[in-house]
């Protein structure tokens, strides 16, 4: 009955609206022939002058008359070249662009005669065949009328289409929220894993909206809003749309950045738009992305609240203020900046709830990859728990992309499966990049890469908190490395203590150390190990707490805790002068202590480097099976077994060598070359 209601009053609707249309269509039309007569009146009555009978005879008889037309009414008189008429009122008129011309009242049998007598010979009588009445009305009013209410109704229809005409100014105060029902989206829990915290918060709102009276029974509200904040690529939107597929109701989707144009005022209007069309659906929910678009701090540097910008915030905390709770209505938004929000914005009432979606944990990265390899030919050999181990740090979309290149990497191997070993490569190129093809390395370059690469490894494989080497490779890569050493944990860790961080700078300066040991040199290589040893060092001094000199203090705040996790200095210049002269201190007593290690396990790094040298690529446990007097050969790879030749994918013999051989050092040489490009080292971050 309610649908039978609703369709009448959209016929009514129509109808009213094509009857507008016809109404302004007959009124155009009227007034546009009623303007178009007018206009050939007033062009005729400029061209052309009335003259009596007696002076049209005269001019005949004084041979002035060139051609004469007989039609209705009247005679249309052409005077002769070079004659120029005088009006009784001084007026002139030349034959160029004067038509005389003078009312036919007067009978006169003899008047054409009287023409041939004088030499007038051009006259005629033309004829004009008479036009039915019928037809002279539809062409003048029924086609014109037509013609119109199509051409509104196209124009109607290119602006429905194109969101408000040439450019969106038709709507430019309409929202552009796009509208999702029940499952259009695709998208449902099930294809979300590793947030199972998340998805538990938004599994009790979507409940809310579908079963209300369980929960004010209790005397419970519905939540207002809820806030999605994260790292990039840990799921927030996707979150989002899964909201959308579970919910059955309304989903109404927008960026931040939709509500504001180059028009001051449409943030706000469309804001207001949005919230109009969402209670005429509600229950339903919507969703902003990147809302810090939108939601940034107010200040008064901009002109006190005439911002744009402000403006549209404003009206935002206006309607999320003001809508009935009881109709359903909630908010979710997206972002990776929550410290730039307004405060204002994030007060309970408004976003009631704070949902962190975070990097997955070990089980988390599990369900991942099994939600992305569920379409994903695999082939016998493939254990996801050891690719979940392998991972650490990694967010949903690293994950996803991994899967998806080990697919295509399969392909262009010509297999029809997926094995455990195009999974890790894939895992390496997604944090690595490709292997740069026909990149040209020297052989003393390559080898101070080889002692560089396995400084680190080897420092870390002697201190008991170091997380352990998975992977050393010397073959170049197209995230700028000539080589890197890959860490991975062995079980997830949340916290570091001091003596963790120390363990890690050692570890990132012992490349450097390496270099200084075995070649007495320096090299741009460690640029980026030094960058991230700084950053680790004034981090222990500034942020952690863990400096004698300074203590408990906090010397700065972190600016961007889900993007780059940069953060500024608050400190008077003589504090920041002192800690970083302990920075410096820090970093000098690291290197030192690395170096010495080094030293003292000196044989074991010719060792390693040496066959580092010869297989370009070799595994963790291959580096432990030299140090421990085994066969390096006969490791296996995280689940992919040991071959003949190699543990790992074959070398990049495409590396040409363009020096003569040099022999692997035994002691430390006086000399040495330099690396002409960087290389950096890839554990993975937590």
């Amino acid at each position: 009955m309610d649908n039978q209601n609703k369709n009448q009053n959209n016929n009514k609707k129509n109808l009213n609206g094509l009857l507008i249309l016809v109404a302004w269509a007959v009124v155009l039309t009227v007034v546009f022939n009623y303007l178009s007569a007018y206009s050939r009146q007033a062009s005729t009555a400029a061209t052309t002058h009335q003259i009596q009978y007696s002076e049209f005879k005269r001019m005949v008889k004084e041979g002035k008359v060139e051609s004469v037309v007989f039609t209705d009414g009247k005679i249309e008189i052409s005077p002769v070249e070079g004659y120029t008429y005088t009006g009784e009122d001084g007026s002139t008129y030349d034959k160029d662009f004067t038509l005389f011309t003078m009312q036919m009242g007067i009978y006169d049998p003899g008047l054409l005669d009287t023409l041939d007598e004088y030499g007038v010979k051009n006259y005629t009588n033309p004829y004009v065949p008479e036009m039915s009445p019928v037809l002279e009305f539809m062409i003048v009013y029924i086609l014109p009328i037509v013609l119109l209410v199509g051409a509104f109704m196209l124009f109607m229809n290119l602006m429905t289409r194109k969101g408000g005409g040439i450019g969106g100014i038709g709507s430019v105060g309409k929202s552009n929220a796009k509208v999702y029902m029940e499952k259009s989206t695709g998208v449902s829990f099930a294809d979300v894993a590793g947030q199972d915290e998340a998805k538990e918060s938004l599994v009790e709102i979507i409940d809310f909206l579908h079963n209300p009276g369980k929960y004010t029974a209790i005397g419970a509200k519905l939540p207002k809003g809820a806030l999605l904040v994260g790292s990039p690529g840990t799921g927030k939107t996707l979150l989002a749309k899964a909201v959308a597929g579970e919910a059955g109701v309304p989903f109404f989707s927008i960026s931040g950045s939709g509500f504001v144009e180059m028009f001051v005022g449409v943030g706000a209007s469309r804001v207001r738009d949005l919230f109009q069309e969402a209670a005429k659906v509600a229950p339903c929910i919507i969703f902003i992305d990147e809302i810090d678009a939108i939601g940034k701090t107010r200040d008064s540097r901009f002109g006190g609240g005439n911002d744009e910008r402000e403006q549209t915030l404003n009206q935002l905390l206006a309607e999320m203020d003001g809508f009935d709770p009881s109709k359903g209505i909630i908010v979710l938004a997206a972002t990776n900046r929550p410290e730039v929000l307004d405060k204002a914005l994030l007060r309970p009432g408004r976003f009631d709830r704070r949902i962190t979606v975070d990097r997955p944990n070990l089980a988390g990265r599990l369900a991942t990859l099994q939600v992305h390899t569920r379409k994903i030919r695999m082939s016998e050999d493939v254990d996801l728990n050891k690719i979940a181990q392998a991972t650490a740090g990694c967010v949903g979309a690293d994950l996803a992309n991994t899967v998806n290149e080990a697919a295509l990497r399969a392909v262009r191997q010509g297999r029809h499966a997926v094995n455990q070993e195009d999974l890790l490569a894939s895992f390496e190129v997604v944090i690595a990049g490709a292997e740069k093809k026909g990149t040209v390395i020297t052989e003393q370059e390559k080898k101070i890469i080889a002692y560089h690469e396995v400084g680190h490894a080897l420092t870390a494989a002697k201190q008991k908190k170091a997380q352990p080497v998975t992977k050393i490779t010397i073959v170049p890569h197209t995230e700028g490395a000539l080589g890197y050493t890959l860490h991975l944990p062995e079980e997830e860790k949340f916290l570091m203590s001091k003596e963790d961080i120390l363990t890690e700078i050692r570890t990132l300066l012992a490349g450097r150390c390496a270099e200084e040991l075995v070649f007495n040199t320096q090299t741009s290589g460690a640029a980026n190990d030094i960058e991230r040893a700084t950053e680790l060092a004034r981090n222990l001094v500034a942020r952690f707490g863990m400096n004698e000199k300074f203590g408990m203090m906090a010397l700065g705040t972190v600016q961007s805790q889900y993007l780059d996790g940069g953060y500024s200095m608050n400190c008077a210049q003589e504090t920041f002068a002192q800690a970083d002269k302990e920075v410096v201190a820090l970093l000098q007593r690291c290197h030192d202590e690395a170096l010495e290690l080094l030293r003292e396990n000196r044989e074991m790094l010719d060792t390693i480097a040496s066959y580092l040298f010869e297989k370009e690529t070799i595994t963790g446990a291959q580096m432990m099976a030299i140090l421990e007097g085994r066969d390096p050969d006969k490791e296996e790879y995280y689940g992919v077994p040991a071959t003949q030749d190699h543990t790992v994918e074959a070398p990049a013999k495409h590396i040409n060598i363009v020096s003569e051989a040099i022999p692997m050092p035994g002691l430390p040489e006086e000399g040495g070359g330099s690396a002409d490009d960087g290389h950096q080292d890839q554990p993975q971050q937590p």
